[in-house]
């Protein structure tokens, strides 16, 4: 008896061909997703040290690792050697987009207790003082700060350290607060908008109370502190309008929970806040709170204002000096720019009998400063040269200015200087001079157009007058003809 066996067909077979290698770009797309960002995020463990001095201790957080396990860390306290569960995946999907090349972030954290809001308008969050059972036991803020982002996370540690295979404390991210742009720089009148997301995963223990599902209330707070100075900039608490704090200086703020949330979570919201046309007063280290009920995250944003100059060089674009005079001052204007701080003018010279740039001999000072009603400033660099000569002819001079709101190379206006007795025609002075003389040949053909129209009329006067004295010959006058007789 004869089995006979299945028959591929050409896709089939095709099908089959292709599978190792879709399995081979799978595994290596997860490989790059997994590999992606740092391992461990090294810390510090602050703490109170009484006297008010603080004791600092080193800590870790895991965020992944190989399929061997955590790695030994032998010099850490195993409670302070963290591997981080998030739920939500804040935390995690910011280090993973983590630059290779970037310096690695700030990390402090500290022992976190669960408290209602001392904030009057966010009391309505927590309308009992005491905290839930759930929310029982250890707890700690984290606090990550760096050029890329900056976030803060509260973690639930659990009470002992496990072993798998190395002794290590397992904690679980319950609310992150993040913000993509910690350092906003802002050019002077536009809007400014400082980003703020939010997650928050409700704390998973057997013997806590069922929750109804939804995310809970929140409030969300910012607040500027500039110069020593700290005020509220708007409070909110979506679907509450009453009894809110007005907004200051029309900040909004976009707080809401996000639309595509599941029902019980974990819950991701935005808290993004909008100030339109910035001014310098607006400048300083911005905090963005999010309030939950005896939970609370922050993060700080500080921002800066900004705006280039516009430089101008007077005389322009040629100055003239006779040999052994001194040129005419030169003016380098620099309008409207800030911050009014870090402004350098250099002047160059440049070409000549030398060729390269180098820095020019003269007096030179800067003016006082000009404020400007949109909060900008101006000032003007001055440059006093001494007597030319001759093999001066055809240099530059230029300002060059640089400033904070400018790339490093700054920003330069230059003129060129001609000397008296030096210079042919050129071809700008060829088509001036034929300009001149075809406006002068115009000029003297309308004069003699005018004076034909003035002499015309005086000449035809005279002819009339001429004309009416005339006798005709074969006219007779009475009393003039001698052929004529008396009788």
């Amino acid at each position: 008896m004869k089995v006979k066996g299945n028959r591929l067909g050409r896709g089939d077979r095709s099908t089959m061909k292709l599978l190792p290698l879709l399995v081979v770009v799978a595994l290596g797309l997860a490989t790059v997703v997994v590999s992606a960002g740092p391992q461990t995020i090294e810390c510090w463990f602050v703490e109170d040290a009484g006297g008010g001095g603080l004791s600092k201790k080193p800590a870790t957080l895991l965020l992944r690792h190989g399929p061997r396990g955590p790695p030994p860390r032998p010099d850490l306290d195993p409670k302070l050697y963290f591997k981080v569960d998030d739920p939500a995946g804040m935390l995690l999907a910011a280090f993973r987009r983590y630059p290779a090349g970037a310096h690695a972030p700030h990390c402090e954290m500290s022992s976190y207790i669960p408290f209602p809001a001392s904030a009057k308008w966010a009391r309505g969050l927590s309308p009992q003082q005491n905290c839930s059972r759930a929310l029982d036991g250890d707890w700690l803020m984290v606090s990550v700060s760096g050029t890329v982002f900056s976030l803060s996370s509260l973690l639930r540690p659990l009470p002992e350290p496990q072993r798998e295979p190395v002794f290590i404390t397992m904690a679980t991210v319950v609310l992150t607060v993040l913000t993509r742009h910690p350092a906003p720089r802002i050019h002077l009148g536009k809007d400014a908008v400082l980003d703020l997301r939010f997650a928050y995963a409700p704390p998973a223990l057997e013997d806590a109370p069922s929750v109804a599902s939804g995310p809970p209330p929140f409030g969300l707070e910012w607040r500027r502190q500039h110069r020593g100075k700290g005020h509220l900039l708007l409070a909110a608490i979506p679907g509450l309008l009453e009894k809110m704090p007005p907004a200051r200086e029309k900040a909004v703020a976009f707080a809401a929970w996000d639309d595509d949330n599941d029902p019980w979570g974990p819950w991701t919201g935005n808290g993004t806040l909008w100030l339109p046309a910035v001014s310098p007063s607006q400048e300083g280290v911005y905090l963005a709170t999010v309030h939950l009920p005896y939970l609370q995250g922050q993060v700080s944003l500080e921002l800066t204002v900004h705006k280039p100059p516009r430089v101008s060089l007077t005389p322009a674009p040629i100055v003239w000096a006779a040999p052994g005079e001194a040129p005419p001052e030169l003016l380098c204007l620099v309008s409207h720019f800030y911050p009014e701080e870090g402004l350098e003018v250099e002047w160059e010279l440049r070409g000549g009998p030398e060729g390269s740039s180098r820095k020019a001999e003269g007096k030179t000072w800067v003016s006082t400063v000009r404020h400007h009603s949109d909060g900008s400033v101006s000032q003007s660099g001055h440059l006093q040269l001494p007597p030319v000569t001759d093999k001066q002819h055809g240099v530059r001079y230029a300002c060059r200015v640089r400033h904070p709101s400018l790339p490093s190379s700054g920003r330069s206006a230059e003129v060129t200087l001609e000397v008296a007795g030096f210079s042919g025609p050129s071809i700008e002075d060829g088509i001036g001079l034929f300009l001149s003389a075809f406006l002068l040949l115009g000029l003297f053909k309308a004069l003699g157009w005018m004076a034909a129209y003035l002499t015309i009329p005086k000449i035809l006067k005279e002819k009339a007058s001429a004309t009416s004295l005339t006798v005709p010959k074969d006219e007779k006058v009475p009393g003039l003809n001698p052929s004529s007789s008396s009788v």
